[in-house]
């Protein structure tokens, strides 16, 4: 019976043990599980602070990709205000370069810089030795065309280029051109020191004559008489009579020069070169002034004055020849024993201006402002020389 109660107490302890062992397990699977779910929400925490980091990261990158961006923008909106103005200034340069036919130079080199000389006297200056700038491709082409650029914002004619030939030339007369009026025109008279009385021309960069252009207001530029007619008209002429005369080609360039924002130009440069004999026939580069002898010139806005030394000039030009007529009928009434001797029927020596068709003392003025090439000397009457198509000059035979 004892033995039988000790093993029921022994039963009871193992079950107690047991109790125990199992509510340690119990307890331990419980921590476990509390324990992994805490890494498991620790790991989640992690992710998720790995994740806002990588965002912020992502963000972080796109700004920076922004600013990189901006800062592109900016260096290339930098660069293109410099290269503006350096075109601006490159604009500015090329007032004296040779030009093209689109008006730019042919190089940026220092060879091909063109420097047109202030005015002291001379109708024209030789450039780069006479020689023009055209490219060597340029110098053979026996292409016939003809260039004209569009007028600038102010209204202002630019290059035009040519290759002048027969095909180009003019087959009928010439029409009216009075329906333009050029940047800088005025119409203004000076019958006291100019032959035609008009200051301005409405003066064609190409020759009528050469290409048969005429009322094209992109080949027509203001200029004074003394440059359109006695000036531009010695190359004008010369390349005409090569043409003519042999057939052939002459690339024919024409710039004006405008300073600034002037609306008249200084001057013309002008370039010619022949062909089929490479430059034998016709060779030259010059810069012909925008002037009129005895006239000051505003460029800014084309208005003028007489000169004040011309005024004075033209006093005492006038008073000699009037004071040489009146001692030449007085001889001449003394020679003849007639009181009614007739100044146009004496002989005596008068000059001729073949252009123009006017007749002068040769002490007149305008003698002076003559191409040589238009002057004449004639030796007979004043009647007999106006029976010939010629008229006497306003300022020296204003009385006949």
């Amino acid at each position: 019976m004892k033995r039988i109660t000790k093993i029921n107490k022994v039963n009871k302890y193992l079950q107690i043990f047991m109790c125990a062992v199992l509510l340690l397990i119990v307890s331990g699977c419980t921590s476990f599980s509390d324990t992994s779910r805490q890494v498991s929400e620790s790991n989640d925490t992690q992710a998720e602070t790995t994740e806002e980091l990588t965002s912020e990261s992502d963000k972080t990158e796109e700004l920076t990709s922004e600013s990189d961006k901006i800062e592109e923008k900016t260096s290339e909106e930098n660069a293109t205000e410099e290269f503006s103005e350096e075109t601006t200034e490159n604009v500015n340069t090329n007032e004296y370069k040779g030009a093209n036919s689109d008006g730019k130079s042919e190089a940026d080199s220092d060879d091909n810089l063109v420097c047109y000389p202030e005015y002291i006297g001379d109708a024209y200056v030789e450039l780069n030795d006479n020689i023009p700038l055209f490219s060597d491709e340029e110098k053979k082409s026996t292409t016939a065309f003809e260039e004209y650029s569009d007028l600038d914002k102010l209204g202002r004619c630019g290059v035009a280029f040519a290759n002048i030939c027969p095909e180009l030339m003019p087959t009928e007369e010439r029409g009216e051109i009075g329906n333009v009026k050029p940047s800088g025109w005025h119409t203004v008279k000076y019958p006291e020191i100019i032959e035609d009385n008009y200051l301005y021309n409405r003066s064609h960069l190409i020759a009528y004559s050469l290409a048969g252009e005429n009322a094209n207001e992109k080949n027509l530029i203001t200029g004074t008489r003394y440059l359109n007619q006695e000036t531009m008209q010695i190359f004008e002429l010369r390349v005409l009579d090569y043409v003519r005369d042999s057939g052939n080609h002459v690339l024919y360039r024409v710039t004006p020069v405008f300073e600034a924002d002037n609306l008249l130009a200084s001057g013309v440069q002008m370039e010619a070169w022949s062909v089929e004999d490479s430059g034998k026939g016709i060779c030259f580069n010059v810069y012909c002034y925008n002037v009129q002898p005895g006239i000051d010139i505003d460029y800014a806005t084309g208005e003028s004055k007489v000169a004040e030394e011309a005024s004075s000039e033209s006093k005492v030009a006038e008073d000699t020849n009037v004071q040489a007529a009146t001692e030449s009928t007085t001889e001449t009434s003394v020679e003849s024993s007639s009181s009614s001797f007739d100044f146009a029927n004496q002989e005596r020596t008068y000059i001729l201006n073949t252009n123009t068709k006017k007749v002068h003392l040769p002490d007149c003025r305008s003698v002076k402002d003559m191409a040589d090439h238009n002057k004449e000397e004639c030796v007979g009457t004043l009647n007999d020389i106006k029976n010939k198509g010629y008229t006497p000059c306003k300022r020296c035979l204003a009385q006949y």
